[in-house]
């Protein structure tokens, strides 16, 4: 049995899945929005509440793994540890009470990771595509081409940086995209007419779960499913006249995210006129199932 734990800007997230023969089946999944990185402050960091939310999620995954035959683990941060100034100290002290060594990974590595799990969940899969991965804090993209990383890049655009900002959410989406297409440019490659748009990380799948309508969510339905720009364009016209408590009572709203579904839809939203395409792929694997696939593939020490 593996174990990922993913320790994010909005959520804390683990998972426990065995790898075979016939890939990886997951076991056990538990999630718990935290908002780590609400609040941050560019001199004091992490915020006392945010740490203790994400220390107490934490400290009921191990409790969770602890009845598991957990033989190998993997804990990583992403965005707001890389951001924070006392976020070695916060993975100090997840060390300290909890016994978990948190690694603080790259922008790369969170995006070579996530294409690993994404290719997991493709049915089939598509000679070209063009992975994104929404955080609170950071979206990675990946441009794959017959299984290739052509290009693997992060930047600083996430739902919780979106939602807390001052700034006008579709000029900071514009400036980004822009930022995207001239490195695209710069590494002598391109999104084409023939290459997906395949999406994953909460903000993707909440719309799947969304447009499906899912009262109880079933990641089984949620991989490769499609979504129109049509639907998406509704979905982000009707939820932004919507109150937060209004948005978290429609069936497939994750409690915790009706502030954060607006910015997201946006991105998504951006992305599918920016290159003009008519529909996004949803893969509810990513980041945690490639933790797991690495790990499968890596000598045991």
């Amino acid at each position: 049995m593996f174990a990922a734990i993913d320790i994010g800007t909005n959520t804390v997230r683990m998972l426990l899945a065995e790898v075979g023969l016939q890939g990886l089946t997951p076991c056990c999944y538990e999630r718990r929005i935290t908002r780590l990185g609400g609040g941050l402050c560019p001199i004091k960091g992490l915020a006392p509440d945010a740490r203790e939310r994400t220390l107490c999620a934490l400290r009921d995954m191990v409790a969770t793994m602890a009845a598991h035959d957990v033989q190998r683990l993997r804990a990583v941060g992403t965005q707001a540890l890389r951001l924070a100034t006392n976020g070695t100290d916060f993975v100090h002290a997840i060390r300290h009470e909890l016994g978990i060594a948190v690694e603080i990974i790259s922008g790369d590595e969170e995006a070579r990771l996530s294409a690993l799990g994404v290719r997991e969940a493709l049915r089939p899969q598509p000679p070209s595509c063009l992975i994104f991965d929404i955080g609170g804090g950071s979206t990675e993209f990946i441009l794959l081409e017959r299984n290739q990383r052509r290009f693997a890049r992060s930047y600083p655009l996430g739902v919780v940086r979106l939602a807390e900002s001052s700034e006008e959410t579709d000029q900071v989406i514009d400036d980004i995209l822009d930022r995207l297409e001239k490195d695209l440019h710069d590494v002598k490659t391109s999104v084409t007419d023939t290459t997906a748009l395949v999406g994953t990380a909460g903000t993707v799948t909440t719309i799947a779960a969304l447009d499906l309508e899912m009262t109880d969510y079933d990641w089984r339905r949620v991989n490769n499913h499609r979504v129109s720009r049509e639907r998406v364009e509704y979905f982000l016209y009707r939820l932004r006249s919507m109150s937060v408590s209004e948005r978290e009572n429609l069936p497939g709203m994750e409690k915790g995210r009706g502030d954060l579904i607006v910015p997201g839809l946006s991105i998504v939203s951006g992305l599918l006129a920016r290159f003009r395409k008519a529909e996004i792929i949803v893969s509810d694997f990513g980041l945690l199932e490639g933790i797991v696939l690495d790990l499968a593939a890596a000598p045991a020490n």
